[in-house]
């Protein structure tokens, strides 16, 4: 394992003033002094981030990017976020807070895997009919009507 000089002036090892121990592992001082560590050892790591010392910020895979989305899931995507965002100036009701939900693990579905599956599709056209009477009147509910329609063919 080859390690290298702190930049932080830490002493980790790698340097001019270590050299690694016989075993391969670890860090004994060399002629001009300095500190100890013992043996580090690591098998086979895969799939993994490690990090060493203080201040340490490790990012292991894909952090914050949305899964690619296809042109009509992208249409949901948007026509969901503007209903949920006009159902917020609704008078509340349980049919519209459960549709608010649906709509929230709809966008989070799309937003993770690019897709929403059928399933939450027929929900979200049932819920549309039963919280009919506060968003048909909303050109957002319309659109996201249309959409679903459209992905689940009809």
């Amino acid at each position: 394992m080859a390690m290298a000089d702190a930049q932080d002036g830490s002493d980790m090892g790698g340097g001019p003033d270590h050299a690694a121990d016989a075993s391969g592992g670890g860090v004994a001082p060399a002629a001009g002094g300095g500190s100890t560590f013992g043996n580090i050892r690591f098998g086979s790591v895969r799939g993994s981030a490690i990090g060493f010392g203080d201040h340490n910020h490790i990012v292991n895979g894909r952090q914050g990017e949305a899964a690619p989305c296809d042109p009509a899931y992208q249409e949901l995507l948007e026509a969901v976020r503007q209903l949920a965002e006009d159902l917020r100036r609704v008078v509340p009701s349980p049919e519209i807070g459960a549709l608010s939900d649906e709509l929230d693990r709809t966008e989070d579905e799309i937003q993770r895997t690019g897709r929403a599956g059928a399933g939450r599709l027929a929900r979200i056209r049932v819920m549309l009919q039963d919280a009919s009477a506060s968003v048909g009147m909303l050109a957002s509910g319309v659109a996201v009507g249309q959409a679903v329609g459209a992905l689940l063919g009809g």
